[in-house]
């Protein structure tokens, strides 16, 4: 399948545990790994082909804690350990030999880390064939420093051993192995059979299931926590894709075209000096060719006249790239794409590339159907769908939703793994993470609102339990307050989903008496921007009043600590003037009382500052009116 003309990189290798699907581990490949091209080419050519790394049962059985997406040296047909893992600390240390071979022969030749040194030794090198041998000699040499390997990665190598003198047994003629610089000496190494058999014996039974997932360019770098990826992976694909006579020059020709595209002014003669100076660089700095730290400080001087930020604005989309792979239509999918084209059948919702416009009537049940797939996968980073006019659509029995399907999206369904082998599970799973990183209770409220949307009554109840536990806990008005108008819409929302909200209504109403209660004396003293956040939170704690059904003691309750705040005269003006335009608003203050108020709020015996207060808390959104 990985040679398959339709196999587009960057791809994954997706294994995970049958039985525990969140187990799971992915192996990337770009079209310039090793172990790609030498698959195509074996697969091409008739010849035998295997991985020989440690099975995945191996990897993902229980008792083995779980790899997460970094292979290096985890592919059985590794790529060479070019990168290094770590900052380089001390030239000497042990930990720098075991975890940095590379890096530990860059820093004697000079070099600050192992990926530049790889480059300008190996992968632009225009005649690397006899720098190989030499490496295996420095690798043998800082392995005799070395402690020797124990545990899983003696268990490693014996096993490539095996594997390779079984492939010898098995074939007449040469056979080559893809690995890890480390690994050479090792793998090289007579050692016994049968010690290497010892040391695999009692290994880990799991089932194992497989598959392609597409993956992306950004994700191929160690930024992304792939520890063998590649500090610029666009910069690698287009070393792959272009001569190398070419590479240079090409490289500043699509800065260019970025800078140009953002309509900034690029001439030719500043690009003939910045590959002039790029040259220059390299040679300054004993470099057998520019690479892209040298382009990079050419671009930055002659085209982007020395603002470093100008470059960042274009350096994410040049050296991290933004292809996304593709993988043929036989490959079997993972668990959560498989769940997901079975809901795409079930709700009729075809994934299209184009945008287009849905309504959903929510009181339809195949309205209700897709409305929850769609926040479930909101919910797990799948924008497939996304609200229009949210503000309007909530509380209501009708949802608009624009939807465009982007690739992307199954790369992100594949990392929700972790999380459930469905979408519901997943999406669940994802909810059940996100409530132990809330920080307050407004997070907690949305929270719950999400989940409502997403038909996961489990995950309600665990929320609502969560916020009662946390609303008992704390005394801060704002905290309080601000959980309302997700808590507000949850409960009016309800109407529309499969779940009981007598529990959330009556929670919520308890937050509103107890935000009521300690609101007067919340906002005294407050300077100009304490004031300002805390009207945010009361304007929107009023709205949601109007979607909760309170009886008299509940609204008298909220009404009265407002009407507190405009009798306080260590109120903060702001607040001051807020809270009498809402009583105002509601009718609750008679116009020649608010006409006292404003008289007194703007009198000569008031501070400018003050008086500015009230008259914008009393006449924000009201300007016409």
């Amino acid at each position: 399948m990985l040679a398959d003309v339709a196999m587009k990189p960057p791809v994954a290798l997706l294994m995970y545990a049958t039985d525990d699907p969140a187990h799971v581990s992915f192996w990337p490949f770009a079209t310039y790994s090793p172990e790609y091209q030498a698959t195509r080419w074996a697969v091409q050519n008739g010849a035998a082909l295997r991985f020989i790394d440690l099975p995945a049962s191996w990897r993902l059985a229980p008792s083995e804690p779980a790899p997460s997406m970094d292979a290096q040296d985890e592919q059985s047909a590794a790529a060479p350990d070019a990168s290094p893992t770590a900052p380089i600390e001390a030239p000497s240390a042990q930990m720098t030999l075991e975890r940095d071979p590379i890096g530990a022969l860059a820093l004697a030749a000079g070099y600050e880390d192992g990926e530049s040194w790889w480059r300008d030794v190996v992968e632009e090198n225009p005649e690397p064939g006899p720098v190989f041998a030499a490496i295996a000699d420095a690798m043998s040499a800082l392995r005799d420093a070395a402690s020797a390997p124990e545990g899983f990665e003696a268990a490693r190598e014996a096993h490539m051993r095996l594997e390779i003198s079984k492939a010898t047994k098995q074939t007449e003629g040469p056979v080559a192995v893809v690995c890890g610089a480390w690994h050479v000496p090792a793998l090289q190494s007579k050692a016994s059979a049968t010690a290497d058999r010892a040391l695999l014996k009692g290994a880990p039974k799991q089932k194992i299931a497989a598959t392609w997932a597409p993956w992306t360019s950004p994700r191929l770098a160690f930024s992304s926590g792939y520890r063998a990826g590649v500090t610029a992976p666009g910069w690698c694909q287009h070393l792959w894709d272009t001569p190398r006579s070419a590479a240079a020059t090409r490289w500043l020709a699509r800065i260019a075209a970025s800078l140009r595209e953002r309509e900034h002014l690029v001439s030719t003669a500043s690009l003939i000096e910045a590959e002039r100076l790029a040259y220059a660089l390299a040679a300054l700095r004993d470099r057998p060719a520019p690479g892209f730290e040298e382009l990079r400080d050419a671009a930055i001087s002659c085209l982007c006249f020395g603002e470093p930020l100008l470059w960042h604005t274009l350096s994410q989309e040049l050296l991290f790239g933004s292809d996304v792979g593709a993988i043929p239509h036989n490959v079997p999918l993972a668990p959560l794409l498989e769940d997901l084209q079975r809901e795409q059948k079930r709700v009729r919702l075809k994934p299209e590339a184009l945008e287009r416009e849905l309504s959903l009537d929510l009181r339809s049940d195949s309205g209700l159907d897709r409305s929850t797939l769609l926040h479930r996968l909101s919910l797990l980073g799948v924008p497939w769908g996304k609200l229009t006019d949210v503000g309007k659509s909530r509380g209501t029995f009708r949802e608009r939703w624009t939807l465009r399907w982007e690739p992307e999206y199954a790369v992100a369904l594949v990392e929700n793994l972790i999380h459930g082998p469905t979408i519901a599970q997943a999406a669940a799973g994802k909810v059940s993470a996100r409530y132990g990183e809330a920080a307050n209770l407004q997070a907690l409220a949305e929270l719950v609102f999400q989940s409502l949307t997403a038909q996961l009554p489990p995950a309600v109840e665990t929320g609502i339990e969560l916020i009662e536990r946390r609303a008992g806990q704390t005394s801060d008005c704002a905290e309080l307050l601000s959980s309302l108008p997700a808590l507000a819409d949850a409960v009016r929302y309800g109407q529309a989903r499969e779940i009981n909200a007598a529990q959330l209504s009556s929670l919520v109403k308890r937050i509103l008496v107890e935000g009521a209660l300690t609101l007067p004396y919340a906002v005294r003293h407050l300077d100009a921007a304490a004031a300002s956040a805390i009207r945010g939170v009361i304007n929107a704690a009023d709205k949601s009043t109007a979607l909760i059904d309170l009886n008299e003691d509940e609204r008298a309750t909220w009404r009265g600590a407002l009407r507190a705040i405009t009798d306080d005269p260590q109120a903060a003006p702001l607040i001051a003037g807020v809270a009498a335009r809402l009583l105002y608003a509601a009718e609750e203050l008679a116009p020649e009382d608010a006409a006292l108020l404003l008289s007194r709020a703007l009198s000569p015996g008031r501070s400018i500052a003050d008086a500015a207060g009230f008259f914008e808390g009393f006449f924000e959104g009201a300007g016409e009116l």
